[in-house]
């Protein structure tokens, strides 16, 4: 069975959902014209990318290529390019940084340690990510609340230091997500259809079994409430918002 035919399950205000997505992308893009989003290029990352073809905001569009990711995870970049047009940015960590890391760890410091796991992650990751976000006032990221308790109060829209962070799907389901993309018959990463809802680099991230937590299959040999690699930890200066104030239309 595809993930499509397992996960399509809409809410009921479904629509209005999506309305209220579309409706947040347009009126941030006013506001914050120099926008990117940042795709893992997971399903839920898909969706936004259409989100934003749908509510014709203008903004680009990157990867953090980490030197681990899946096949099957870059298959989607010349597929997103060919449908939207548009240019994929791919950021990829420093190869001095990444060869020394491994010369003196090696290749499965990730499981040694968290200490080293997020090391990793600094180095493929978190270092490319500031890169990318250069130049930009506000970046797009497909967050939602219950992807993990560490999401769980994550809002629509955070004020950074430097920049705003927008989660236009916060509040969608899993079953939401997978009827958007039945809907507009988007392509997604092959890996869903082998139950990896959540997909990291490859040494990071396993299929999950039933029952199991959505996020079951990354960094699956640490505790729970180290499962996250800094890219979406809110930093302590950070004030949150819960939605952008709307006018009545």
């Amino acid at each position: 069975m595809t993930a499509l035919a397992l996960y399509d399950k809409p809410s009921p205000d479904f629509a209005a959902m999506v309305a209220r997505s579309l409706g947040l992308l347009r009126e941030t893009a006013a506001r914050h014209p120099k926008l990117t989003q940042a795709s893992s290029l997971g399903a839920e990352d898909m969706v936004v990318t259409h989100l934003l073809h749908l509510a014709d905001v203008d903004a680009s569009v990157f990867v953090l290529e980490t030197g681990k990711l899946h096949t099957e995870t870059l298959a989607l970049i010349p597929r997103i390019e060919r449908r939207y047009g548009t240019s994929v940015q791919v950021f990829r960590p420093k190869q001095e940084s990444v060869v020394h890391f491994v010369r003196k760890n090696g290749e499965e410091a990730m499981y040694q340690s968290i200490e080293l796991r997020k090391a990793c992650c600094d180095i493929r990751k978190m270092e490319p990510l500031a890169r990318a976000l250069a130049g930009h006032d506000g970046w797009i990221t497909g967050l939602r609340r219950e992807q993990s308790n560490a999401r769980a109060e994550v809002g629509e829209v955070i004020q950074e230091a430097d920049r705003v962070k927008i989660s236009p799907i916060v509040e969608w389901t899993w079953g939401d997500v997978w009827h958007f993309i039945g809907l507009h018959g988007l392509d997604y990463n092959a890996l869903h259809d082998q139950f990896f809802p959540s997909i990291g680099c490859a040494p990071c991230t396993r299929a999950i079994s039933v029952g199991e937590d959505f996020r079951a299959g990354r960094w699956w040999w640490e505790q729970e409430s180290a499962k996250e690699c800094g890219l979406h930890v809110q930093p302590a200066t950070s004030s949150l918002v819960s939605s952008i104030e709307r006018t009545p239309s």
